[in-house]
């Protein structure tokens, strides 16, 4: 017994021993920026010379700040799209499963959009929904006026979260078809031979036994909509019209290389925003996990 404890101790020192290169590129990788950040966010640094020790004052100023709550509404608005994602990409990932003809050309389909950069769909999108894009030709032809869609207050919004919902429907049915690969085919099928149309087996079993595939969608969803709009932002509207798509990743950027050069601010807008997000994240977890056991 004393050797075999000895043994295994001795397995598991060589175990961390052999990740530690590793470990140690991940928190030089990681880490020190995180630290670097949160260091000058007490800080008046603007990239260049000026970095003098001025305190919580960079967070007091976003806290009072009317504009940071317009962009955390902003960010709580794009949430919106998940839902939407979630219902058409497992509808999509059910059609898929069930080998609808065309299944194949359309899998593909789907999640190309997966494969092309965010700022050449959204530069896509606004050349699409431009005052001489095809949108408004087709508009003008049934007789509607043309819009400057993303150069309008509530229009720039929803067009970027078409845009999202576009995007993410691919990656979304295939998180879903590789779900509905763990439940036993002898389920759907009992369910058919039973009288169970489509609507029935998508609610009643497709849809609950995806709960964890569902739940991590939810998790990913939530980060990536924090922190991970710019690039379509960027190319479709640059945070107009005023600040109305404006996020605060995107706000972050323009602090940190716009004319102000408020480096400090902006380290501290990022500190908020991983709070954010980590606070998110673990009530979203902890949500999971007591409706887990509630089923139980």
């Amino acid at each position: 017994m004393g050797k075999g404890s000895k043994y295994a101790k001795v397995t598991a020192r060589q175990g961390w021993l052999s990740v530690l290169p590793v470990l140690a590129v991940i928190l030089l990788i990681r880490g020190y920026p995180l630290v670097v950040g949160l260091c000058e966010s007490f800080t008046n640094w603007n990239g260049m010379n000026r970095n003098d020790f001025i305190g919580f004052k960079n967070y007091m100023n976003i806290l009072k700040d009317p504009v940071f709550w317009d962009l955390l509404k902003n960010n709580i608005i794009f949430l919106l799209f998940i839902p939407i994602q979630l219902i058409v990409g497992i509808v999509v990932a059910v059609l898929f499963y069930d080998e609808t003809p065309g299944w194949k050309f359309f899998r593909n389909v789907f999640y190309l959009p997966q494969i092309i950069s965010s700022v050449v769909i959204g530069y896509l999108f606004s050349v699409f929904f431009s005052y001489r894009g095809p949108v408004n030709a087709v508009l003008k032809v049934f007789g509607f006026q043309s819009r400057e869609w993303l150069g309008e207050k509530g229009s720039a919004i929803i067009i970027i979260i078409l845009c999202l919902v576009w995007v993410n429907i691919g990656w979304q049915a295939m998180l879903g078809l590789g779900g509905m690969g763990s439940i036993p085919p002898s389920v759907f099928e009992a369910a058919k031979i039973d009288g169970a149309g489509y609507f029935k087996r998508l609610f009643k079993i497709t849809i609950p036994m995806l709960g964890r595939t569902i739940e991590y969608s939810c998790v990913m969803s939530v980060i990536w909509v924090l922190t991970g709009l710019f690039p379509f932002i960027f190319s479709m509207t640059k945070g107009g019209p005023g600040y109305d798509t404006t996020t605060i990743d995107y706000m972050i950027y323009l602090k940190s290389f716009g004319s102000s050069s408020e480096m400090g601010y902006a380290c501290a807008l990022s500190v908020i925003l991983l709070v954010i997000v980590t606070a998110l994240t673990i009530i979203q977890m902890k949500l999971s996990d007591r409706a887990n056991d509630w089923e139980e």
